[in-house]
């Protein structure tokens, strides 16, 4: 395993963008970008990722929603599949995709979070 490698975690500490992740008692850094932390922070807030399948299941469409309906841009296919594959976002029964405890963890605080 490379100091890159993304598996899954079961302990996150935030540190500056990025966030130290333990897996097998390994621990192994995974950087977050400006456009992931940017949609994190807008699922934090309570946004969400909403979806549309195409008939052989997989995801075609993905539109990012903040609290107050606005779409945001930066949410492109590429920023979904690595939030997703990080384990930093998840949908439940077919509803929007949504935050998990350790995407809050690995966002980084803004100013507008008072």
């Amino acid at each position: 395993m490379g100091p890159n490698t993304t598996k899954t975690c079961s302990r996150v500490t935030l540190s500056r963008g990025l966030y130290l992740c333990s897996h097998k008692n390994r621990n192994f850094k995974v950087n977050i970008s400006k456009t992931e932390q940017r949609v994190l922070h807008v699922l934090a807030q309570g946004g969400a990722i909403h979806f549309e399948r195409a008939s052989n299941g997989k995801i075609r469409e993905i539109i990012c929603f903040t609290r107050d309906g606005h779409v945001l841009s930066d949410c492109s296919g590429e920023v979904f599949k690595r939030l997703h594959r990080r384990r930093l976002i998840r949908s439940q029964s077919g509803k929007p995709y949504r935050i998990t405890r350790e995407g809050i963890v690995a966002v980084r605080p803004q100013l507008d979070n008072r």
